[in-house]
């Protein structure tokens, strides 16, 4: 059985390979689509990592 933030976790990491697919397929974008990716990637480890966590302002 999964949980809702493992399969948040997944979504978030599927996302990120999606840009940087973009960002290889289409090189004028890569930098965006990298920096998009690491954003997906850093909320993906938020979310396994404290589920329930809160982000300060």
């Amino acid at each position: 059985m999964v949980t809702h933030a493992q399969l948040a976790a997944k979504l978030l990491k599927d996302a990120a390979t999606f840009f940087r697919t973009i960002g290889t397929q289409n090189p004028p974008l890569k930098i965006q689509m990298d920096e998009s990716a690491d954003v997906f990637e850093q909320v993906a480890a938020l979310v396994e990592q404290n589920p329930t966590g809160i982000i300060e302002e």
